[in-house]
């Protein structure tokens, strides 16, 4: 596909807001990119820890303030979660249990499942009350239970996948509040970026952040308030849980 050709977000009610917390990420920054270039919505905004304002995964109150002074720009239309940890210099993914540690398996858990829940628990209600209105978070294929074949990868699978159980559970309670509104688990695929390329094997698809980016904005223009509560690939396949 041509990752510089403009993305168009048809189905979602022009102008508004649009915000991408962890925009200082490749998928992130992309999806910044994308969006801006899209006009589709009358404000887009690249969130980060280095952003004004900031937000910290571990610090609730920096979440609520940024959702709030986002949310005060105008009608909020699509939140996207482009966070997520693997691996840095203090850890990496675990090859065997043998590796389980409880700081590291809790550090994960922090910045993978828990600080995106409270993402969602001020961003959801601040969602648009009519009309089409996303939430999308970031999550990974290695977080399905139903496609593990491998195992490794203790905390970040096991993590992901309590990121899983969580979209799908406040998807059940935004269906009550707001029906046309969605949150959805989206997988971006493996993308070229610090995240991902110390682990990238022969075989596989690596794409650019700029395509990643604009495949998955295409999935979240195609996908209605039925499939609310799903995960989904980049190429907008149904990922077993």
């Amino acid at each position: 596909m041509n990752e510089l050709a403009p993305v168009h977000m048809s189905s979602v009610p022009q102008g508004g807001v649009a915000v991408v917390f962890g925009a200082s990420g490749g998928v992130g920054a992309a999806l910044v990119e994308h969006l801006r270039a899209s006009g589709c919505f009358a404000e887009v905004v690249a969130l980060s820890r280095l952003s004004t304002p900031s937000f910290d995964l571990t610090d609730e109150a920096s979440i609520a303030h940024a959702v709030a002074t986002v949310a005060a720009l105008g009608e909020l239309r699509l939140v996207i979660d482009a966070t997520g940890f693997l691996h840095d210099d203090l850890q990496g993914p675990e090859k065997t249990w043998r590796d389980l540690d409880a700081d590291k398996l809790a550090r994960a858990f922090a910045l993978n499942a828990i600080g995106p829940a409270l993402l969602m628990k001020h961003a959801l209600p601040a969602l648009a009350p009519q009309g089409k209105a996303v939430f999308a978070t970031l999550s990974a294929r290695v977080g399905s239970i139903g496609d593990n074949q491998l195992g490794g990868w203790y905390g970040y699978r096991a993590s992901k996948a309590a990121l899983n159980q969580l979209v799908r559970t406040a998807a059940i309670e935004l269906k009550r509040r707001r029906p046309a509104a969605l949150c959805v688990a989206l997988h971006p695929g493996t993308v070229r970026t610090a995240l991902s390329s110390p682990f990238s094997k022969d075989g596989l698809e690596v794409q650019t952040p700029q395509t990643s980016a604009a495949r998955l904005l295409g999935v979240i223009d195609a996908l209605n308030e039925d499939q609310s509560g799903g995960f989904f690939d980049h190429l907008g396949v149904t990922i077993p849980w």
